[in-house]
């Protein structure tokens, strides 16, 4: 497979790029452009999982799909690509990166989330629009929803379940690391809307640092109104916000520094 990336736009400082990661299998890597795209100020572009570097992009995202047929385990083969190197480099560096469905699982893959998704409860594909109640609100990924704000997003898997230990579940806890679950339309947290067993209804969580995010649903899939939700894009605005909000504050420091 050849993947060129899409022409890019003159560089400015109100001009971010997404750098959206392609693996063999990937399939909701056309979703995620087109998503962010689709929003002022942003331009996604498809980078090839055989690159080794993402200096240049403001922030990275890891799609949904079948990486490498998802043989093995998901996301096992896919994180030994060359392209995570630099995924995890720059995760490390603070940079924002978000892994939705599959992406999530390369992320856990890659130790830059704890825990581990496994097959779903009901060992069937679940293929539905569900409702995630917003449990942490001042995330770089929920900046604008409230505690408690339902987000009405699409789910496409098969190895969805969220499952972490007794230890890793408190400290993910503790530290306010979990960012969705799985609600009922009142926003209760009850079995009967958890879609793959997910342990406590977890449908995304973040890293101590807060600035890697991986979630089950497909926000991609619901940032356009024609899709029946554009709860997914208030994501990617969260994300361009704390984004600008760093710039500023580093461009605020720099001047510091010459004066």
């Amino acid at each position: 497979m050849i993947t060129t990336r899409s022409s890019a736009l003159p560089r400015t400082e109100l001009t971010m790029r997404f750098a959206v990661i392609q693996f063999p299998g990937s399939n909701c890597d056309q979703d995620c452009v087109a998503a962010i795209n689709g929003l002022d100020g942003l331009r996604a572009e498809y980078v090839w999982h055989k690159e080794t570097s993402l200096d240049d992009f403001d922030a990275i995202v890891l799609p949904g799909g079948f990486a490498y047929g998802d043989y093995l385990r998901c996301g096992a083969i896919a994180r030994f690509s060359p392209i995570m190197k630099a995924v995890i480099s720059n995760a490390r560096a603070g940079k924002l990166v978000l892994g939705t469905c599959n992406g999530f699982q390369v992320l856990c893959e890659a130790g830059l989330l704890p825990g581990a998704l496994v097959r779903n409860r009901s060992l069937r594909f679940a293929c539905e629009i569900i409702n995630t109640r917003v449990e942490v609100d001042d995330s770089p990924f929920t900046r604008g929803c409230a505690a408690g704000t339902l987000l009405r997003l699409p789910i496409a898997h098969g190895e969805g379940c969220f499952f972490a230990d007794a230890a890793t579940l408190r400290e993910l806890n503790a530290n306010r690391q979990v960012i969705l679950r799985y609600a009922d339309g009142k926003g209760c947290i009850v079995p009967e809307a958890n879609p793959n067993g997910s342990i406590e209804n977890i449908a995304g969580i973040c890293n101590r640092g807060r600035n890697v995010f991986g979630l089950m649903p497909h926000p991609d899939r619901a940032s356009d109104a024609r899709l029946g939700s554009m709860d997914g894009a208030k994501i990617f605005r969260s994300m361009v916000q704390s984004i600008s909000e760093s710039r500023a504050a580093h461009s605020s420091e720099r001047a510091k520094q010459v004066a």
